[in-house]
């Protein structure tokens, strides 16, 4: 069991508070062992404080989360602001090096009855434009520096080339722009040809531009495969995959690095439909169900992912986005009914 394990958890903004609290009541139904630690974090505690922090983490939470065996982060809103802070999300992956975003990308039957998909999207999640290192040259020129290292490029191959051995996968695809970002994309591309080759792992390389283009006529030929990419890159891809799945509210997603990880749903905050009981909860509950298997718990997630899935297939109690009219403590409950059921077993 999970005794003495510790998670934080960011409840975040706009439909956060809702979906978060939809995934903690799954891992209680669930007899959960591990210690919830609440904190604060986000864009709105950050308005409401009066804008005082260098960062939307509030130092007590950051202390909470150094204190913690791993984290979970619900939906924020980052504000566009050059003045406001970074992303909770950015944040958090350069505070706890962890480099390496993975997206399971799947279809249910009844949402997409003509695809049938299953692969995932791994994200290099320290480097690249995301660095955030912009100058501003002149009144009219600013500059972004994409910052691509073979230390991050190699310990991120490395994690790809692990991923793909653990779930059977032969072929990583690398995803790059090589034939214009020659030399910063060679780099990355070099330290994957070495990763796969001492894995024994077979690379392909497609260009960015192409792989959107093969994602929307024909994404099934990327099944049984990992989808590798430097942070800018994937973050497009992976979303794009989301939304050929049928509804981005079904994406869950991992940070991990060496030592601690963070969990959160794919998807943003949503605040068009705060407050109003109809986000679909289930990229956040399979992130905590991840999040509950990453701590010890693996039976608790193989039965949460389970019953979503029963859930889902059923179709009588999901959400909007999905085809249904059930609320997001309907679909919420309805997951905990099954969840439980499995567990009896």
């Amino acid at each position: 069991m999970t005794a003495g394990k510790k998670a934080a958890v960011i409840r975040g903004d706009g439909i956060g508070p809702e979906v978060v609290d939809s995934m903690l009541r799954v891992l209680k139904a669930c007899n959960s062992q591990i210690e919830i630690v609440m904190c604060e974090g986000g864009s709105e505690q950050w308005e409401r404080n009066g804008r005082r922090d260098a960062s939307f983490i509030p130092d007590a939470t950051m202390k909470a989360l150094e204190e913690c065996d791993a984290c979970f982060k619900g939906p924020t809103t980052t504000i566009t602001d050059p003045k406001a802070p970074r992303s909770v999300a950015v944040t958090l992956r350069q505070k706890f090096n962890l480099y390496t975003n993975v997206r399971p990308i799947r279809t249910y039957r009844r949402i997409t009855p003509d695809k049938n998909l299953d692969f995932v999207c791994l994200r290099e999640a320290t480097e690249g434009l995301y660095a955030g290192i912009e100058m501003q040259i002149t009144d009219d020129v600013a500059i972004a520096i994409r910052k691509i290292t073979r230390q991050g490029s190699r310990r991120f191959a490395n994690a790809t080339m692990k991923w793909a051995k653990d779930h059977g996968l032969k072929k990583v695809v690398a995803i790059t722009k090589r034939n214009i970002l020659k030399t910063t994309d060679g780099l990355f591309l070099d330290e994957f040809l070495q990763a796969g080759k001492a894995a024994g792992i077979e690379i392909e390389e497609i260009y960015i531009d192409n792989m959107m283009q093969q994602l929307v006529v024909r994404p099934e030929q990327f099944n049984g495969t990992a989808l590798a990419s430097t942070n800018l890159f994937m973050d497009i891809v992976s979303e794009l995959a989301a939304g050929v799945t049928g509804s981005v509210g079904l994406m869950y997603s991992s940070n991990m690095g060496d030592n601690y990880a963070m969990f959160e749903a794919a998807h943003g905050s949503a605040p068009t439909i705060k407050g109003q009981n109809k986000a679909n909860p289930t990229a956040t509950v399979l992130a905590g169900a991840w999040m509950a298997g990453y701590l010890g718990e693996r039976h608790i997630q193989d039965a949460i992912f389970s019953a979503t899935e029963q859930v889902i297939e059923d179709g009588r109690v999901v959400t909007f986005d999905i085809g249904g009219s059930a609320s997001t403590a309907q679909m919420t409950d309805a997951i905990i009914e099954q969840a439980k059921a499995k567990l009896r077993k």
